[in-house]
């Protein structure tokens, strides 16, 4: 306004409480501070030229009274150098305005501004093909430019940019937050702004928080549609059916989000209420989709707000934290549809993350889709089911509660989610690669699984090392279960509270593992290389040198218990053969060769 003439010659009153205040905010590293700084020397350097008078006035704040500052104290100091002054009150707080107007000050209130704007100064590092900018002092600016496909990393120009030229592209940034209605400021801490213009986020960042001032502007260059991508039809069935948890996972930049405004766009446009929960608000969607963020710092409190306002679907854009995914599932078994967005490299690093905070028996209710997008693209979209089994892979264990994770497309079992001594399994379903063996190559179909094996012995004896200074000794039982001995004083710490240890080992290598002391091994009985054993109760068991298996005919296709006199064993489920087979060195058979030679009765009992 002084440089269009407005107030030429006129005098301009700072009160000393102003300059307090933006000292205080510059001395907490916030960006605002150092613009309204920023705005004084400007106005100092005008007064210089005599364009302005300019003086400081009133008196600064005490202690008392910046603590009384949330209560308006600071504001009311402000005002009153205008009632003594006589003076023209100009601010952009609303309620200063508002307060001032009622305490008779002539007021020029400074409001969002409707209209054009003119280009920001950061607009110029941009063009057609940039998704984002990066500016630093003393470092040339660079931009990353292409398509979410194919993407790289251009140098803008070959002069660096300078702390001046960041402190002016901040100032402007923050004015047009504050002036245009698309316009906020959604974070501000100790050294880093954030902020949202229109489509693009900014992010400015000062000493103490980084080495030296840094922006970095991003924005969308692509507007999709549910419609332009291959699987939208299953999205849209699933979505608007029963099936009503969504969880969209991805690595950074593979396009979750744009995925995730594509579909709350289509479900607002078909007669549903959407909102979306974002901290911070990214999703370009239309007027009518209200954003929300975290209130007063907890997504807790905006989930309670929500939960009284009742939309029919809620888009949770980046499940972060602990609290986040706990609030994901209690709005969706309120019954509100639930979208999220959640970071992870593959769909099972999706469901770590997600057992890890949520009981998996109620992970179907919670998720029932998860849709794995790289690059844009869906990759894969998988179902979550429930069921009572014996987790693949895992024979000697009971009968327990797994949560099962299918390949939509192929309808291949992928995960099974299960509790293991107290621990949250994710476990992937292994199987061989390559095409089927022929009958008559009898020893190429032996060589390919046994090479499989004895890398995984490597690993396992290698993650086993770490707790263990004996030898280990490691016996496959299967693809997906092996179990190894130790000395016996490192069990415990190979196992850890709770199964702590041995838990993360199975999550790491991805197949499950018994830990058992090698005493054990040394007691086992020797036996022949193929023999068959009658026990007491009718029950022949065969011996070979892999496994025990335990012949009842009579039970094909049954669920038996399995008793050692009238202790009960274990229970297992008869294939169609008629069989129970069981690793000759897993813990039961040990038990049950162990109860044969002290001449105990084996007895079978259909469940």
């Amino acid at each position: 306004m002084i440089k269009t003439g407005e107030y030429k010659g006129a005098s301009i009153i700072i009160p000393e409480a102003v300059v307090a205040e933006l000292e205080a905010q510059a001395n907490q590293g916030r960006e605002i501070g150092f613009s309204g700084l920023t705005e004084l020397q400007a106005l100092c350097k005008l007064a210089e030229e005599g364009t302005i008078g300019l003086k400081f006035t009133g008196i600064r704040p005490t202690l008392e009274q910046v603590k009384l500052a949330s209560g308006g104290e600071i504001d009311a100091m402000i005002r009153n150098v205008a009632l003594e002054n006589s003076a023209k009150f100009i601010t952009s707080d609303i309620v200063q305005a508002e307060v001032a107007k009622a305490k008779g000050l002539d007021v020029v209130y400074l409001k969002p501004q409707i209209g054009d704007f003119t280009p920001l100064g950061i607009d110029q590092f941009f063009d057609e093909h940039t998704i984002a900018v990066y500016l630093k002092e003393r470092v040339p600016p660079f931009a990353r430019k292409g398509t979410i496909k194919e993407m790289h990393l251009v140098k803008i120009r070959e002069q660096p940019a300078t702390d001046y030229e960041l402190r002016g592209l901040a100032q402007e940034i923050l004015e047009r937050a504050k002036r245009d209605p698309d316009g906020f400021i959604e974070l501000e801490k100790r050294g880093i702004t954030v902020v949202q213009i229109g489509s693009m986020r900014i992010a400015i960042a000062r000493r103490p928080f980084s080495d030296g001032m840094e922006i970095t502007a991003v924005r969308p260059i692509v507007d999709v549609v549910l419609d332009d991508y291959k699987k939208a039809g299953m999205i849209k069935t699933r979505i608007v059916g029963e099936k009503r948890g969504l969880l969209i996972a991805g690595p950074p930049g593979a396009g979750k989000t744009t995925l995730a405004q594509s579909v709350a766009t289509y479900l607002a446009d078909h007669s549903f209420i959407v909102k979306t929960m974002e901290t911070p608000r990214e999703l370009q969607v239309p007027d009518h989709i209200t954003q929300y963020t975290s209130l007063e710092g907890s997504m807790q409190n905006t989930a309670d707000v929500l939960l009284l306002v009742r939309p029919d679907f809620v888009v949770f854009d980046e499940l972060r934290k602990d609290e986040d995914f706990r609030v994901f599932a209690d709005m969706r078994l309120a019954g509100i549809g639930m979208i999220g967005v959640v970071h992870a490299i593959g769909a099972q690093d999706a469901l770590q993350r997600f057992s890890d905070r949520v009981d998996f028996g109620v992970l179907p209710q919670t998720i029932n889709t998860i849709i794995f997008v790289n690059k844009g693209e869906i990759t894969d979209v998988y179902d979550i089911g429930f069921t009572i089994k014996v987790p693949e892979g895992m024979s000697e264990m009971h009968l327990r509660p797994v949560t099962t994770v299918h390949n939509q497309e192929t309808g291949e079992l992928a995960f099974e989610i299960f509790k293991y001594d107290g621990e949250t399994i994710v476990m992937p379903i292994l199987r061989p690669e390559g095409p089927p063996a022929q009958p008559h190559a009898v020893q190429e179909k032996h060589e390919e699984p046994l090479s499989a094996w004895k890398i995984t012995e490597k690993e396992i004896q290698r993650e086993i090392g770490r707790y263990s200074d004996g030898e280990i000794e490691v016996h496959m039982l299967s693809d997906t279960k092996a179990v190894v001995y130790i000395e016996d004083k490192d069990v415990p710490a190979a196992i850890g509270k709770g199964g702590k240890n041995i838990a993360a080992i199975v999550n790491k290598v991805g197949i499950g593992i018994d830990i058992r002391p090698r005493s054990e091994l040394e007691k086992t009985p020797p036996a022949p290389a193929e023999e068959e054993l009658q026990l007491g109760g009718g029950v022949k068991i065969r011996l070979d040198k892999k496994q025990l298996s335990i012949v009842a005919a009579e039970h094909a296709g049954k669920i038996v218990d399995v008793f050692a006199g009238k202790e009960y064993l274990f229970t297992a489920t008869v294939n169609e053969t008629g069989e129970i087979h069981l690793g000759k060195n897993s813990t039961i058979a040990q038990e049950m060769l162990k109860r044969y030679n002290q001449g105990e009765t084996i007895r079978l009992r259909p469940v």
